[in-house]
């Protein structure tokens, strides 16, 4: 079973995506989106910049635990990873993300 992208509507009435594994975990969330098309743009991008490494940048957070942004060619962040214990995790989520975006199908809320 290969990855999927879950598109859900917001609080705020934007759209948001997460890039689910094939086990279910989330591996990567967007930020909002006002369009569904915007939100569909977001999708295409993670599967055009996954296959990047140096698209990748793996951060720590004030709890001192690690996460990874993927960015796009201009720079902007396309979506951010959970929280992990370990530098070790933080790449192993990224490899995650890499392996399944491009293949990954897309679920749009009813």
């Amino acid at each position: 079973m290969a990855g999927k992208f879950v598109v859900t509507k917001g609080k705020d009435g934007q759209d948001y995506f997460v890039l689910k594994a094939s086990n279910g975990q989330v591996i990567l969330q967007s930020e909002g989106y006002k369009t569904r098309k915007s939100c569909a743009n977001g999708i295409e991008s993670v599967r055009k910049n996954a296959g990047v490494e140096s698209r990748f940048e793996c951060r720590t957070a004030k709890n001192g635990k690690a996460y990874f942004v993927l960015k796009a060619s201009n720079g902007q962040e396309i979506g951010r990873s959970q929280m992990y214990k370990s530098d070790s995790g933080c790449r192993n989520g990224m490899k995650s993300v890499a392996a399944n975006a491009a293949g990954a199908t897309v679920e749009l809320p009813d």
